[in-house]
């Protein structure tokens, strides 16, 4: 038989139990809009990360302190701290390919304004800070020069920490009292929202690196230095020569192991995106259930198709109708069920998508393929499921069959 006669049949099949038919494919509708949504979500979640993940700056390689250990025990990341100003200096003028390097002293404090208070984490940042994290400012100016030389007490603040000192506004020129320094806010951050693991980016307050070692964090030390590249092609290349300056300027041997880590934005990206990941094929996995029980409702209804059109079979093979004809006569039936749902399936599954996203403010990203392969998927669905009631029907005896009532 004509592929478009199957076709014909199957569709008219289908007309004649409009509700069973609508019932029977529910189940494949639910599971392939279950899993284009639940991938939607987590593409949506691997594209924020990635996204924040280059907020933190372009064609960065981020230095951080190492690990220390005694009889053989490592005392963890962050627990050997030797990383100075003179390091930043050195890579910024050893280096063949690094545009700007900034500094970072880190600190906790409690900011005090106007009678209102706020703990926050306090910066000591270079020249350089906002331009590789790309930072710029609603008002006000960033430091200068002169600051960082004369070690002077200006600082920059979060929207954040702004909105809660300054509710009404207003902050600029203002004073703040940290670690019982006071602060002339010299300019405010825009907002740039959470970071990767979650925490609040505009929370903070900046202030020069040396007045932050000389004035508020009382250590010479710095907790990590932000290296940018002169291009992408060139991380690579920066982040082998900043292992290799911080190397000779802490005289490590050979055999010794780095008393620092570096990394670069796809090694960062590729850590925050391995969780997200993980749980995308989880979620995927766990909606795909779904389509097997729509797989098995199909092969349910065709089962009790196929017996009560014993006698249409019967007249079929009567009429000179071979047992293949009427296998694949059934077979495409039930991939015209299992593929007509996996298109509303669709359907409903990228305008779901769409709608969760816009309720809850959460990213998603419907990816074509996903969509074309959970539709595809249904339509297999319908050829494993619909193959044992195919083969029944068409191993039925005519003769047997004829006498059906």
């Amino acid at each position: 038989m004509k592929p478009g006669w199957l076709i014909g049949i199957a569709w008219r099949s289908l007309r004649r139990a409009p509700v069973r038919s609508l019932l029977t494919m529910l189940g494949v509708i639910i599971g392939v809009a279950s899993v284009i949504v639940m991938v939607g979500l987590g593409l949506g979640a691997q594209a924020e990360v990635e996204a924040r993940v280059l907020a933190l700056g372009t064609h960065l390689v981020v230095v951080t302190p190492g690990s220390a250990a005694a009889a053989g025990v490592s005392a963890g990341a962050g627990s050997l701290n030797r990383l100075s100003v003179e390091d930043a200096e050195r890579i910024l003028s050893q280096s063949t390919v690094v545009a700007a390097v900034s500094p970072v002293v880190t600190t906790r404090t409690q900011a005090r304004a106007r009678g209102t208070n706020w703990r926050t984490a306090l910066h000591g940042v270079g020249l350089a800070f906002l331009d590789i994290r790309g930072w710029p400012l609603t008002e006000g100016r960033p430091f200068t020069e002169d600051d960082l030389r004369a070690r002077r007490k200006v600082c920059l603040l979060g929207s954040t920490v702004a909105t809660a000192l300054f509710p009404d506004g207003g902050a600029v020129g203002q004073r703040v009292l940290a670690r019982g320094v006071p602060l002339e806010v010299v300019g405010v951050l825009d907002t740039r929202g959470p970071s990767p693991d979650g925490v609040d980016q505009d929370d903070l307050i900046l202030v020069p690196s040396t007045t932050a070692q000389a004035r508020l964090a009382g250590w010479q030390t710095v907790s990590q230095i932000l290296v940018q590249a002169e291009s992408a092609a060139a991380v690579p290349l920066a982040l082998e020569e900043t292992r290799a300056i911080l190397r000779a300027s802490h005289r490590l041997a050979d055999w010794q192991e780095d008393d620092f880590t570096a990394r670069d934005q796809a090694q960062i990206a590729a850590a925050a995106q391995g969780t997200t990941r993980v749980l995308t094929l989880l979620l995927a996995a766990i909606a795909s259930v779904s389509l097997l029980v729509g797989g098995i409702g199909i092969m349910n209804i065709m089962l009790v198709s196929v017996t009560e059109r014993t006698r249409e079979i019967g007249v079929r093979r009567a009429l000179g109708a071979r047992r293949r004809d009427i296998l694949a006569q059934f077979l495409v039936e039930s991939v015209v069920l299992s593929g007509l749902g996996g298109v509303l399936g669709a359907a409903l599954g990228v305008g779901g998508a769409a709608a969760l996203g816009a309720a809850t403010g959460w990213s998603t990203a419907v990816s074509p393929p996903v969509v074309l392969g959970a539709t595809a998927f249904s339509a297999g669905v319908g050829v494993l499921f619909g193959w044992v009631p195919a083969r029944r029907a068409a191993a039925l005896d005519p003769i047997e069959a004829l006498r059906s009532v």
